[in-house]
Formats: C-alpha cells, structure tokens, sequence
C-alpha cells in the first residue's frame, strides 16, 4: 500500500511540474509491481483522470490553463479516436504499434536532443485549424500506440509556438484530462479498474501534484523548457529500446 502511495506522489510531482510522464510512468510501474496488464492500464486511466483534475484546478488557479487551445486540440482528437477504433477491427494494433511508436520514438529523441543542444525552433501561432489537425494527429497516435498525449503535446507547443512553458504544462493537463477520461470511462465499463489501487494512487498524488504546481511556478521559464525536453528526451529513448529490444 505505502509503495503504490509513494508511487502515485511522484507521479504526481512531475505531472503538476511538467505536464508529461504520468502515462509513460505509471502503467509499467504498476505491472513492475505486479499488476495484471490490462488492470494496470484500466486503473492508470482512472489514476490520470483524477490526476489531472487536480492538475487542472490547481494551474487553473494560478492562470496557467488555456481552455481555448485544449478544447480545439480535442475537438480534432474525437473524431480520430473514431476514426482509429474503426482502422484498428481492420488492422492489427500491435503491426500499427511496432512501426508507429518505433518512428515516434526517433522523432522525440532527435528533435528534443537538438532544441537542448542547439536551441529553439522557430516559433509561430498555431491558428485554430493547425491545432484541431494536431489534435486529429495526436488522438489516432494515442489509439495506435502506448505514448501518452502529453508527451506529443507539450513537445508541440513548447518547441513550435511563443507559449510559455508554464501555460504549455497547464493546457496540456487539461488537454490530457478530456482525453483521460473518455478511455477511463471505457475500461470502467470493461471492469479493468482496481478501484482501491486507483486510490492508494491518488492519495498521493494530491499532494504530488500540488508540490509540482507549486514548483512549476517558482522555476525559471528557460529552465522549465528545458526541464520538460530533457523529460521527452528520457521519454523517447524508452520507446526505442523497448521497440527495439522487441524488433532484435
């Protein structure tokens, strides 16, 4: 029990701190620690969900959300989610999720290595039509593989738009929560959720997440970004040695 609370605090601290990590951490967390796989998946779902209630109120009160570019991110991502639960009763998950994750994995990899080394993309506004196609994006890649929405995201709009680090963490959580909630509210149905686990989780995540808020307001912008890119780059080689391992 103490070791799925201290689990969930320090999921906690870097979700309210970056946005990122909460979905790429927790599922093979939990499996490490004995989970069935399909139980620990359901459970973070509900996890994240609560999670980034919590992450949304707390940046919220601090001005740190922008609701207009999370609901137009979203609005793209419904109809991909769709759109992918269709392709995929045609087409194998796991030939999608060998191949796609693989070519994401490389794209955050080197992307975030050269912004750490070299410095800044060019930065622009996304209009309203660029981010309801980043959402459309970002919705079928979350179907198709295990990598989160906040890891896409805040990549995203951390590297290739004028936000601030602090509102690009905040507008992802929420961003995160639609998300997380729709997929929650399936495995629910599905009887995939450990309700009690989910709340040895989120009894330290509320004090996690506030701890990484409180930070996140306090940290340097610069640093911020390059706190949450050298996280997407840990992230990014994860997946390939993971799909690598599996392809070798």
């Amino acid at each position: 029990m103490i070791s799925f609370i201290s689990l969930g605090f320090l999921v906690g601290v870097l979700v309210g701190l970056t946005g990122v990590g909460g979905g790429a951490l927790m599922t093979p967390s939990l499996i490490f620690l004995g989970v069935e796989p399909l139980t620990a998946v359901g459970t973070d779902l509900v996890y994240a969900t609560i999670t980034r209630v919590f992450g949304v109120f707390f940046h919220n009160k601090k001005g740190h959300v922008k609701k207009d570019i999370a609901l137009k991110l979203f609005t793209g991502s419904v109809p991909a989610i769709v759109l992918a639960s269709i392709i995929l009763r045609m087409v194998s998950k796991e030939e999608i999720n060998q191949y796609l994750t693989l070519v994401l994995g490389i794209i955050l990899v080197t992307t975030s290595s050269i912004t750490i080394l070299k410095g800044e993309f060019r930065k622009r506004h996304f209009n309203p039509h660029a981010l309801v196609v980043l959402g459309f994006v970002v919705g079928l890649i979350v179907q198709f593989t295990s990598v989160g929405a906040g890891v896409i995201i805040s990549f995203a709009l951390i590297n290739f738009t004028d936000l601030e680090p602090r509102y690009v963490v905040g507008t992802t959580i929420f961003y995160g929560l639609l998300l997380a909630s729709l997929s929650a509210l399936s495995h629910m149905s599905l009887g995939n959720v450990d309700y009690l686990l989910a709340l040895s989780l989120i009894a330290g995540t509320i004090p996690g997440v506030y701890a990484g808020t409180h930070i996140n307001s306090n940290i340097p912008k610069d640093k911020l970004k390059s706190l949450v890119n050298m996280i997407i780059l840990g992230i990014g080689v994860v997946i390939l040695l993971t799909k690598l391992g599996g392809v070798l």
